[in-house]
């Protein structure tokens, strides 16, 4: 190992080279308070190496946060899933009828929920088919968009995840409002689906379809906000 005076005189030198107090104690094993009172007088001009490091400081530091925001995320998923088990019958009843609550058609009385996350419809599709004894051939989708959409490629994309052929769909609306500027908005990338229920005759899949809903949520809330 080199003598604390040779060591002073690589440190001194390195700093004129433009190198930083963190990159000089690790270099020579030497505390930054002792640098500090090496190199105090030393002219100090950042080389490329310390521009580098400087400039990559934040992006590491953002990765940092991001991995442990994933690892939190991740945590607080696992400790949900093994609280909530396995979801029955009954459970996806109680889901279903808090869905249609926020997101249902209640002043009309024909069954229809509406909401831009295909997870949210995909699931009302499954609810209805489970609960209430729809079929396939029951859903129609009418699917509203913005000027800027395309038109063909949103329908592909909610009949995919829906599982609605596109034969079932009805017919696309365009919302071409502006705004205060005269901007056409745009804020969703696939629009908004509104599901709809086919009762081909079937008067169960009808009135007494959205009456039947509506009966169970009030029933349900009657108790819960006793």
């Amino acid at each position: 190992m080199k003598s604390y005076a040779e060591r002073k005189i690589k440190a001194i030198k390195l700093r004129r080279n433009g190198y930083s107090y963190n990159l000089i104690s690790q270099e020579l094993n030497i505390s930054k308070s002792t640098l500090s009172n090496w190199l105090k007088e030393v002219p100090y001009n950042p080389n490329k190496t310390v521009l580098r490091r400087i400039k990559m400081g934040p992006y590491k530091s953002g990765l940092k946060r991001h991995k442990n925001k994933i690892r939190i995320l991740n945590e607080i998923r696992k400790s949900c899933k093994e609280k909530i088990g396995i979801i029955n019958t009954r459970d996806l009843l109680m889901f279903g009828l808090g869905l249609y609550l926020g997101e249902g058609a209640k002043s009309y009385e024909n069954v229809r929920i509406i909401n831009s996350d295909e997870r949210v419809i995909k699931l009302a599709i499954n609810w209805l088919k489970r609960i209430c004894g729809l079929e396939n051939k029951n859903f129609g989708l009418e699917i509203h968009l913005y000027p800027d959409n395309n038109v063909t490629a949103c329908l592909k994309h909610w009949s995919k995840t829906t599982g609605v052929p596109i034969s079932q769909f009805r017919k696309t609306q365009i919302d071409k409002r502006t705004d205060k500027s005269g901007k056409k908005k745009r804020k969703l990338p696939y629009g908004t689906a509104h599901l709809i229920i086919r009762s081909h005759g079937n008067p169960k899949f009808g009135v007494r379809l959205h009456r039947k809903i509506i009966g169970l949520m009030d029933s349900s809330l009657e108790q819960m906000l006793k």
